[in-house]
C-alpha cells in the first residue's frame, strides 16, 4: 500500500510527550519497513526512538485516504544510510481513518499558468502557499482573471537532496480573493493529483518546515 519514497508520520503509543515523527521509506522487507532516521516534528531534530518502542503508524495511499497501523520498533541497521527497522503487520490489519488534511505552508515559488486547452495565453505567477491539495497563487492588479474553471499549474520543486522534480498539475478554480492594492490571490485545488506529486510536494513542505524549524522561525 505504499512504496520506497513515502512518508509515514510516527506517534509511540505510551508517551507522555505526545510526540510525533515523520521518516521516509527507503526500502522494504518481508514483513517489515526500513525507513531513515525520523525527525520529530516539533523540534526539527533526528530522533533514536529505542528498540521495542510500540507506535501507531499513519500513511495516505494512492487514493489520498488515510491509513493507520500498529507497529514496533524492530531495530537500527547499517546499509547505504543509516535506517530503522520497523514491523509492518499484514494489511488486513489497517485502519482507514479519514481523508487526509494536507498541511498548507506559505512559500514563494514560481510558477506557470497554463490553459487546459488554449482559452488564455501562458503567464508566470509566484504561489502565496502551498498543500499537497492546492495552492494560492498571487496575481498582481491588472492580471486578468482566466474565466475557465481549469488550468495547469507547472511548478519545479527543489529537494534537500538537490533532486529537482517538474510538477504539471490539472487544478481546478476555488475562488478569487482581493488582497492589498488591488493585488488579487486565485486558489485552486489540484484535481487527481498522481501519489508520486502528492508524496514529492508532501516531501517538499516537510523539509521546507524542518529548514525553516532550524532557522527559528515559526510554520
Amino acid at each position: 500500500m505504499f512504496k520506497i519514497g513515502d512518508i509515514l508520520m510516527l506517534e509511540p503509543k505510551y508517551s507522555s510527550q505526545k510526540e510525533k515523527f515523520n521518516c521516509m521509506v527507503v526500502e522494504m522487507g518481508h514483513g517489515c519497513v526500513y525507513t531513515d532516521f525520523p525527525i520529530n516534528l516539533e523540534t526539527a531534530k533526528t530522533a533514536f526512538l529505542m528498540d521495542g518502542t510500540l507506535l501507531n503508524v499513519t500513511f495516505s495511499n494512492e487514493e489520498q485516504a488515510v491509513y493507520i497501523f500498529d507497529s514496533e520498533v524492530l531495530g537500527k541497521v547499517k546499509g547505504r544510510i543509516p535506517m530503522m527497522q520497523i514491523l509492518l503487520p499484514e494489511a488486513e490489519t489497517f485502519v482507514k481513518i479519514q481523508r487526509r488534511q494536507y498541511v498548507r505552508l506559505d512559500v514563494t515559488l514560481d510558477t506557470a499558468i497554463h490553459p487546459e486547452h488554449s482559452e488564455f495565453p501562458p503567464f508566470r505567477a509566484l504561489t502565496e502557499d502551498i498543500s499537497a491539495g492546492g495552492a494560492s497563487i498571487r496575481l498582481l492588479k491588472g492580471t486578468d482573471i482566466p474565466s475557465v474553471s481549469h488550468l495547469y499549474l507547472w511548478m519545479a520543486l527543489t529537494l534537500k537532496s538537490g533532486e529537482i522534480h517538474y510538477l504539471r498539475l490539472k487544478s481546478k478554480i476555488i475562488r478569487v480573493t482581493e488582497k492589498e492594492h488591488g493585488n488579487m490571490l486565485l486558489h485552486v485545488k489540484f484535481l487527481e493529483p498522481t501519489k508520486n506529486d502528492v508524496q514529492t510536494l508532501m516531501r517538499f513542505i516537510f523539509e521546507k518546515q524542518v529548514e525553516l524549524k532550524k532557522k527559528g522561525m515559526h510554520v
